[in-house]
């Protein structure tokens, strides 16, 4: 630690050394009157003493999801291209929309399941009596002061906790945590200065987090000069918070030469171009604005949605239209909704108002070129099961896929699934060819059925092959050709596989039995998509692993729209004595779509929406009146 020298009324440090680094710091620190002369004049230790001292900011994901669609109930066009003379459909519960792709469904699913396990851990308790319980390290043992203290008194506090290690740090954090006034954690800065002679990278980088988080901009300013200042170079959690507080302020300009400095190591994350694309449109810099937008697009990254609302509500902003022209702006903003129908991303309601408000009170001003002359009116509605809006009377898009898309779909799951670099982890060459080598000597499917996925439906290993047996009858019922995926296991009589049920099994449906060890769902979508666009398959399973093999995100979207349209989910539980029933799924596709007179964006009104469920949610926008 370097001495301290007074040098004409100001307090500096001599050079000291520090991990292999040397620091002369005299920065004027901080103007405010709470921290002492000699507080405001010191600096910090090396910002990486330790490699993983360095943070990073995670990227948010993409926000695409899987959708869900229903099969037909009319009679006869259910199985579109399904074997002649067969008519019958499947029966499925009309209500709607119950779907296990329907937004919300996990959360509910998950909430169950907490509240059996909440049941089961007050047994346990009252069993086995008081559970042993766990202390949470870091922040949980230290209690922030209410009022800024002085140096004595929080070396008492440190002392009172045994000179814990780290105790600034974790200080500083319970300040940030309990959201503890600004001059408390001054205080905490005065304290620590005056007791070491230096303020750490990081605890000036936890300082900084309470800053912005309070809305302390000018607090932010000062910390910026004397960061940049005494370091080499800032790390990633620190230039994302100062451009996160420059850009709401004034000075907001100054946040593109950070992010400058940012590209030249790494990505900027879609939220630092967001902060600053939102400050350039609230001061009428639509160039930049659009510029940073087209960056984030370039480099693969999805923008934030705060982003698109500030890119809609600016459009009403008399200083853009110096700079950039309706028309212009206007296909710039219809691109938005364009990049969410290529991307299946659904506005949060919030930017869903924002787009319905752009059509209506824009468009009402004649401003907009292509819309001119029309009056757009928009509504939050509804789909009915057939896919047709509750508000205008539009049929929406189909979830069949095209021929085109068919064959590119199945093309990709044989060579990136099916006969994927890893395909032998799931089985051997000889069962792959086997099983190749028996779907070409059947009929073309119906359904395919995932075996031991539906028979342990549930839960109840007494009951696996009767569970099955009755899904299997229910499909032999209706008329179709059904093929049952299961393992050689299955073969072997036991409580769980009763022989009788596993011989009616096979009456009733094609069979084919894997080895023990190796994995069914890549015989499951050969089986499926061999057998034609008409062919559907049974299983809870919701195909994420097999999905993430695709090579590009186009493909996975093309995926999911056919397994949107193509996977039965048993609804409930099998019931002895009661017929099996299917969920109910829309028939139309669930992405941004348009016409000549209307656009249709899905969007959420729920939190509770998983990254493979769908909302069912419309926002509708005609000129039909």
């Amino acid at each position: 630690m370097g001495s301290t020298l007074i040098f004409k009324g100001r307090i500096c440090l001599k050079p000291f050394y520090h991990q292999g680094s040397f620091f002369t710091l005299n920065s004027s620190i901080f103007k405010s009157s709470h921290l002492p002369l000699s507080a405001r004049s010191l600096c910090t230790r090396d910002p990486y003493p330790k490699p993983e001292a360095r943070l990073t900011e995670r990227r948010s994901d993409a926000q695409g999801g899987v959708n869900k669609s229903t099969f037909q109930n009319k009679e006869g066009d259910f199985w579109d291209g399904a074997r002649r003379g067969k008519s019958s459909t499947l029966r499925q519960k009309p209500s709607f929309p119950k779907s296990v792709f329907a937004a919300g469904t996990a959360k509910r699913t998950a909430e169950i399941q907490k509240r059996k396990a909440a049941l089961f851990f007050q047994e346990e308790k009252q069993h086995g009596g008081e559970p042993e319980r766990r202390t949470s390290r870091g922040t949980a043992s230290l209690q922030p002061p209410d009022r800024p203290l002085s140096a004595a008194e929080w070396k008492d506090l440190k002392e009172s906790r045994g000179n814990a290690p780290r105790f600034d740090i974790r200080m500083m954090c319970t300040l940030f945590t309990t959201a503890a006034e600004l001059n408390i954690a001054k205080s905490l800065l005065t304290f620590v200065a005056t007791e070491t002679g230096t303020l750490s990278y990081e605890l000036l980088l936890r300082y900084l987090t309470l800053c912005v988080r309070g809305g302390h901009d000018a607090e932010v300013f000062d910390i910026y000069e004397i960061m940049r200042g005494n370091f080499p170079a800032l790390d990633t959690g620190a230039s994302s918070l100062f451009i996160q507080s420059f850009s709401r302020t004034e000075r907001w300009k100054e946040a593109i030469s950070i992010l400058d400095e940012v590209k030249k190591v790494f990505t900027p994350s879609p939220r630092n171009y967001g902060e600053i694309i939102t400050a350039a449109m609230l001061n009428g810099d639509t160039t930049t604005a659009w510029a940073l937008y087209d960056e984030i697009i370039e480099k693969g990254l999805t923008p934030h949605q705060e982003t698109w609302e500030a890119l809609f509500k600016a459009a009403g902003n008399p200083k853009q239209e110096e700079a950039m022209s309706a028309s212009e702006h206007q296909e710039r903003l219809l691109g938005i909704l364009l990049y969410m129908r290529e991307n299946q991303i659904y506005p949060q309601h919030s930017l869903t108002s924002t787009i319905k408000a752009w059509f209506e009170i824009l468009e009402s001003g004649g401003r907009l070129s292509r819309l001119s002359g029309q009056k757009w009116t928009g509504s939050l509605t509804s789909a009915s099961p057939k896919g047709v809006c509750s508000c205008c009377g539009s049929q929406l898009e189909s979830i069949k896929l095209t021929d085109e898309e068919y064959k590119q779909l199945k093309d990709r799951v044989m060579a990136d699934i099916i006969q994927g670099r890893d395909v032998f982890k799931k089985t051997t060459p000889e069962e792959l060819e086997s099983f190749k080598a028996f779907v070409k000597k059947k009929p073309f499917f119906d359904v395919v059925v995932d075996g031991l996925n539906i028979a342990n439906l549930n839960n109840d290993k007494k009951l696996l092959s009767e569970t099955l047996l009755a899904v299997v009858s229910e499909l032999e019922r209706q008329g179709l050709t059904v093929l049952v995926l299961g393992r050689k296991h299955m073969l072997w009589p036991s409580r769980s596989w009763d022989r009788n049920n596993m011989k009616l099994i096979q009456q009733k449906a094609h069979c084919f039995f894997t080895e023990n060890i190796s994995e069914d769902d890549p015989f499951l979508l050969y089986a499926t998509l061999h057998s034609g666009n008409h062919c559907r398959f049974v299983s809870r399973d919701m195909m994420r692993d097999h999905k993430a093999c695709l090579p590009d995100g186009a493909t996975r979207r093309l995926f999911f729209k056919w397994q949107r349209g193509h996977q039965l989910v048993v609804d409930g539980f099998v019931t002895a004595g009661k017929r099996v029933r299917f969920q109910s799924i829309p028939t139309y596709d669930t992405i941004v779509q348009t016409s000549a007179d209307s656009w249709h964006v899905p969007y959420d009104d729920t939190e509770d929406r998983s990254t493979y469920e769908v909302p069912h949610k419309w926002l509708c926008l005609t000129t039909k009146h």
